[in-house]
């Protein structure tokens, strides 16, 4: 140790910030906006306006799952599972200033093997924000 309180081994704080969405308005605009599938998800990208009164160097995430999903239970799985890809490839990955909201897929989010859902969110990421 080298007399601070963490290990060697644990990563630094990523640079940017991830909040959580919580209002369904901001829902609702990120599915206005553009959005990327992929076999274990469907990701939901807006640029927020400068009118909005959040602070610029935040990443807000949100997640969603359907019924079609399965129960509670598989939901909740897929949900679980989302956020741990997000919160692996988003600081890194994504962009400042905007939202993303991730939607399970029925069985792919809950089966699928957890490296390749990690290369679909940076694939859909890389899709997202390519010029149009």
């Amino acid at each position: 140790m080298d007399g601070s309180t963490h290990p060697k081994d644990t990563p630094p704080a990523a640079s940017s910030r991830l909040i959580v969405l919580q209002n369904r308005s901001d829902f609702l605009a990120a599915a206005r906006a553009r959005r990327q599938g992929t076999k274990s998800m469907m990701v939901q990208a807006r640029k927020r306006r400068d009118t909005e009164s959040i602070e610029a160097d935040v990443i807000r995430i949100g997640f969603t799952c359907s019924k079609k999903v399965g129960n509670a239970v598989a939901r909740n799985r897929a949900k679980r599972r989302l956020r741990e890809v997000a919160r692996q490839i988003l600081p890194d990955k994504g962009m400042k200033g905007w939202d993303y909201v991730l939607i399970g897929r029925a069985d792919a989010t809950a089966q699928r093997p957890f490296e390749d859902m990690k290369r679909d969110l940076m694939y859909a990421l890389k899709k997202l924000h390519e010029t149009r």
